[in-house]
C-alpha cells in the first residue's frame, strides 16, 4: 500500500484504484488516560480505506514538507488527505498552487478577501491572497508516520 501515497511534486495520484479489501488486524484497545469499559469490546479489523474514505475519485493524498502548519497539527512528512471536490471554506485547510507549485494553507476570509495563512506560531510566513491562486482541494484527514 506504500505505493499507492506517493506522490510526484507536480502530479497528484488519484487514490480511487487501492483494492478495497485491504484490512489491518486490530490487537487490542490502547488506553490513553482512563481505562475504558469498552476495552474487552473487540472489532476483527479495520479498513483504512474505508475509514479515509480513500475510494473516492476525487480523493488524493499529498505528503506534506516543511513546518508551516504544525500549529494546526500538520508536521513536515505527514500525509494529508485531499478531498477535490469539496468546497473550500473560511477556516478549513487546502491545498493550494501557488507560484506553480502546491501549498497547504489555511484558507481564511476577512474584510472581504479570502488570504492562505500558515499556522506556524513560531515563524514569520508572508500571508497569501486568494485571488490570484488556485484552490485545489480542501484536506479532510492527516496521517503521522511516527518513525519517521
Amino acid at each position: 500500500m506504500t505505493a499507492a501515497f506517493a506522490l510526484l511534486p507536480d502530479r497528484p495520484i488519484p487514490l480511487a484504484e487501492i483494492p478495497a479489501d485491504i484490512r489491518l488486524q486490530i490487537i487490542g484497545a490502547a488506553g490513553a488516560g482512563f481505562p475504558s469499559p469498552a476495552q474487552d469490546w473487540e472489532e476483527t479489523g479495520i479498513n483504512l480505506v474505508e475509514l479515509l474514505r480513500l475510494d473516492r475519485a476525487a480523493s488524493f493524498v499529498f505528503e506534506v514538507r516543511g513546518n508551516s502548519m504544525i500549529d494546526a497539527g500538520i508536521y513536515d512528512r505527514d500525509v494529508v488527505v485531499v478531498d477535490r471536490d469539496k468546497r473550500p471554506s473560511n477556516g478549513k485547510i487546502v491545498i493550494a498552487i501557488v507560484d506553480g507549485g502546491f501549498v497547504v494553507r489555511q484558507l481564511c476570509t476577512r474584510d472581504g478577501g479570502a488570504f492562505l495563512e500558515a499556522r506556524n506560531s513560531r515563524m514569520s510566513y508572508p500571508e497569501t491572497s486568494a485571488e490570484n491562486v488556485e484552490i485545489w482541494g480542501v484536506v479532510r484527514a492527516s496521517v503521522r508516520n511516527l518513525q519517521a
